[in-house]
């Protein structure tokens, strides 16, 4: 048995890649560490949006050609609105959470994987105060962070259970079955949850020990005061 298990590991890949820092801009002159953290944080969570788009628009190609003449040309669409905070026009005006539910309601006929992958991204950026980008002055609040990951959850749920009037799933997504089985969906909505709960656990600390630490520092002024050496 450890002489198979070796072998096993023996064929696994051995690089993996290595962790990639962004390039410097100056922007980040008037970034907080705070800042950079939430900026950081946001680029991630779209990178996988729009990873979960081109997953959605495999399993449902029927999807991208509502929009578009080929998937790739309904992937930058969705890019643009996204960099952009574009509306999503068929969504009829509603954003983050409302635009959500249309988006996984049975009577919405457009690209649903355009509007759903477009309304989580908007509830996310609601949740942020509305921006996409983060300099000194520009906090978050944690409870809204907390709750569009909560969100998310929602969003995955109906995801995987809702059905049509025909009962099948309004969009194909994960799949378990005996011959195959791909969670990938869940994966990649279980990085944004992680991310938007840290997040939301980062934001919470740093407030909390800025206030332990002006106690301190009224606390131990008098310990620490220099005293006289004449």
């Amino acid at each position: 048995m450890a002489a198979a298990m070796a072998g096993c590991a023996s064929d696994a890949p051995v690089d993996r890649g290595t962790v990639q820092g962004a390039e410097f801009h100056a922007s980040e002159l008037i970034q907080s560490e705070g800042n950079r953290v939430t900026q950081v944080g946001m680029r991630a969570n779209e990178a996988s949006l729009l990873q979960l788009a081109d997953k959605l628009y495999r399993r449902n190609p029927g999807e991208w050609r509502k929009t578009a003449p080929n998937r790739d040309a309904a992937l930058d669409l969705i890019q643009s609105a996204m960099t952009n905070g574009q509306a999503w026009a068929p969504l009829g005006g509603r954003r983050d959470v409302s635009a959500l539910s249309l988006s996984l309601s049975p009577e919405f006929t457009g690209d649903r994987v355009a509007a759903f992958i477009l309304s989580c991204h908007d509830t996310i950026v609601t949740a942020h105060g509305g921006r996409r980008d983060f300099y000194y002055l520009n906090g978050v609040d944690p409870q809204h962070i907390y709750n569009a990951a909560r969100n998310m959850e929602t969003a995955l749920w109906v995801l995987n259970t809702r059905r049509g009037p025909g009962g099948q799933p309004l969009l194909l997504a994960n799949e378990i079955g005996p011959d195959q089985r791909n969670l990938s969906f869940e994966r990649e909505f279980g990085k944004i949850i992680g991310r938007l709960d840290l997040l939301a656990a980062y934001t919470t600390e740093r407030y909390r020990r800025a206030a332990i630490g002006y106690v301190q520092g009224l606390v131990a002024a008098p310990v620490l005061a220099f005293l006289p050496v004449k």
